[in-house]
């Protein structure tokens, strides 16, 4: 197991959805104590986002549902190999230390199944680690994802993913029903003002094929790096008793590599608004 610990770098990875934009203020607090700290943008995420102009206001709803998307031909293997990238060019300057939060788990995991020797720790965030089952879709399935509140959410999505490659979440909906469930499911914890920003640096499509690719983890690589898990027990997205199932798997797949596990009592993207604790936990990783 890679031991180095001196001057880390912090490479991380967003979730479904979001962009590099979501980790300013765990980036602000990480260099508030020391550290650096890269925010990768996925491909098809960050400025290279598709925002078609029906989805703007006021919105074409019937023109947007046939809009193909730039997502559409983006797979599991595309992010893996773009934040591959990101590691081979930090990796000279000192450890790697690799967050993922949510679907961004499916990416780390590939990472390190691809190139262990050279990430130091894995840490994931609410994260998909899966071992037992391909795909988080094929986990959505099971009885521990059950008090999940995303199911209520399918009246947010607009055109069919099947045609278009894509999810398509429409996050400008004024439907006030709608959005009270939206938060309930993502970020419950936040003020009404926090979310509707936190809603704004979200973009609408996620790509199909990430979603449903083999993310399962590999023993003989990515089981050898240290890992830890960030559990959110107040998370309506991934609910916690999933998220001890994945750690769980985890840990029978490399008994003698566990995951080293930290608890905050947060919604699944609330972690955002208590940065300074999101910090101090990765601060102790590499002390």
């Amino acid at each position: 197991m890679n031991t180095r610990r001196a001057n880390p770098t912090f490479v991380l990875v967003h979730g479904s959805g979001t962009s590099s934009f979501m980790w300013a203020p765990v980036q602000r607090e990480l260099a508030l104590i020391g550290h650096r700290s890269l925010a990768v943008d996925l491909p098809g995420h960050g400025f290279d986002a598709q925002y078609p102009v029906a989805y703007q206001a006021p919105q074409d709803l019937d023109a947007w549902a046939v809009e193909p998307s730039t997502l559409a031909g983006v797979t599991l293997r595309d992010n893996v190999d773009a934040v591959v990238d990101v590691v081979r060019r930090v990796a000279p300057h000192g450890p790697v230390v690799l967050v993922g939060a949510s679907l961004g788990g499916t990416t780390i995991t590939g990472v390190g199944n691809t190139v262990p020797e050279l990430v130091d720790r894995l840490v994931y965030i609410s994260a998909w680690s899966c071992v037992q089952r391909t795909s988080p879709v094929e986990y959505m399935r099971e009885p521990e994802f059950a008090d999940s509140l995303l199911a209520p959410l399918a009246p947010l999505n607009v055109g069919d993913p099947a045609a278009l490659g894509v999810g398509r979440a429409n996050y400008r909906t004024a439907d006030p029903e709608l959005l009270a469930a939206l938060k309930a499911a993502v970020m419950a914890d936040a003020t009404d003002g926090q979310f509707r920003a936190f809603l704004n640096i979200l973009q609408p499509d996620e790509s199909l094929a990430v979603m449903t690719a083999d993310a399962r983890a590999q023993a003989d690589t990515w089981g050898t790096i240290a890992r830890t898990y960030i559990r959110l027990t107040d998370d309506r997205t991934l609910p916690v008793a999933m998220q001890d199932r994945l750690i769980a798997e985890a840990d029978a797949l490399t008994p003698d590599n566990p995951y080293d596990v930290h608890t905050m009592d947060t919604s699944h993207t609330g972690f955002l608004l208590r940065p300074a604790e999101v910090a101090a936990i990765l601060d102790r990783l590499v002390v």
